[in-house]
């Protein structure tokens, strides 16, 4: 019982680092603050330290994910059930990340409760805490995520301007080149082509072509640096706050039973939350950091406020809250004020938000079906 409860756990665990550890610092790469190799470092320290702090803090997440007041406790104790919850939400969210979705573990858990507990209290669901409990919670975050991105990254462009920090672009000059074919090649030759310089081309970087950057004063120091030092905070309170979140929701599943005491559940699962993002993070990275919006170091600093403020102020109420969305909504937010967020990824991404509810739902009870009876 205590090597299944563990494996189906960790599994979940390492599923979760997977499709979650980056999300907080997708902002430094993808407004090119820093590394991948550096965010991703950044990403797993404040993750760990929010995991540790969640055996303080989060008490009341870790009975909500148990099951209890869900389903009848004497299912709860089940260890077929627990089990059935940890590995159809795990491969909901192993599957996600190998097709590079950022999806919400906290999502993948509810659907495997959901499922499961279908099958084994014939009924029994308490539909009541479901829906306040769960599914709200889910479904009004990423709009409060949107609503407060879309507002703060304004308010802070207000407050930049008035300590008279302005934006650099760059320029870029140069010839452009020309390939015309030789003479007597039809059009369309593999032949080799000719490069040719001519005709003087002025055109103004961007994101992508090169970096934007601040300049200016704030309070005597460098505004990029003060802005920089901000968004690697901002990104770390979100890392935190993920960390806070999402670790007593795994944790819950390896108290099944009082088998293993909570500390060493809480610790289990921190490590093997970094180790799945170490391993399988650079999908998600990309998808994140480049898919859903360009943005500039102030623009991610903006969207990490509004996460981390949310997800932690979550925590703190016992409310189960996906920091998948809400970090996502967060850029949402940020690339419809800007006008740059790229609406068909965001479609994606939703989408696939949607499928993870019943997908998790049928795995999970598919996989009590399946062990009902063996644990």
């Amino acid at each position: 019982m205590v090597i299944a409860i563990l494996m189906a756990g960790l599994f979940l665990a390492f599923s979760n680092g997977a499709n979650d550890n980056f999300k907080g610092v997708a902002t430094l790469l993808g407004s090119r603050t820093t590394s991948y190799k550096t965010a991703l470092l950044w990403a797993s320290f404040t993750t760990f330290a929010g995991s540790i702090a969640a055996f303080f803090l989060a008490q009341k997440l870790m009975a909500n994910f148990s099951g209890k007041g869900l389903v009848p406790d004497q299912i709860v104790q089940l260890t077929s059930f627990s089990v059935s919850v940890a590995i159809a939400a795990a491969l909901s969210v192993f599957l996600a990340t190998r097709f590079g979705f950022p999806i919400s573990t906290t999502h993948a858990i509810t659907g495997a409760l959901v499922g499961a507990g279908a099958l084994a209290s014939a009924g029994a669901i308490n539909l009541e805490k479901l829906t306040s409990t769960f599914f709200l919670p889910l479904l009004i975050s990423p709009v409060i995520a949107i609503i407060g991105a879309s507002a703060i990254y304004p308010a802070l462009s207000f407050l930049r301007r008035k300590l008279g920090v302005s934006r650099e672009s760059c320029i870029c000059i140069g010839n452009q080149v020309l390939m015309p074919a030789p003479s007597g090649l039809a059009a369309g030759s593999s032949a080799a082509m000719i490069q040719v310089s001519c005709c003087p081309q002025i055109s103004v970087g961007t994101n992508v072509t090169c970096e934007e950057r601040y300049i200016g004063q704030v309070w005597g120091l460098s505004a990029k640096s003060v802005i920089d030092t901000s968004h690697f905070l901002s990104a770390g309170m979100v890392g935190f706050a993920r960390g806070l979140n999402d670790t007593p929701k795994i944790a819950a599943i390896l108290l099944v039973g009082n088998l293993i005491n909570p500390p060493f559940a809480i610790a289990l699962v921190a490590i093997i939350m970094c180790v799945g993002g170490f391993m399988y993070a650079k999908k998600i990275a990309e998808t994140m950091s480049y898919q859903i919006t360009e943005m500039n170091d102030g623009q991610g600093l903006s969207a990490n406020i509004v996460t981390s403020l949310v997800v932690i102020g979550a925590s703190q109420l016992g409310v189960p809250v996906s920091t998948t969305h809400v970090s996502c909504g967060s850029l949402f937010g940020i690339g419809a004020v800007t006008k740059k967020a790229h609406w068909g990824s965001i479609l994606k991404i939703v989408l696939a938000w949607f499928i993870t509810l019943p997908v998790a739902g049928g795995l999970g009870f598919l996989a009590f079906a399946a062990l009902r009876g063996v644990l």
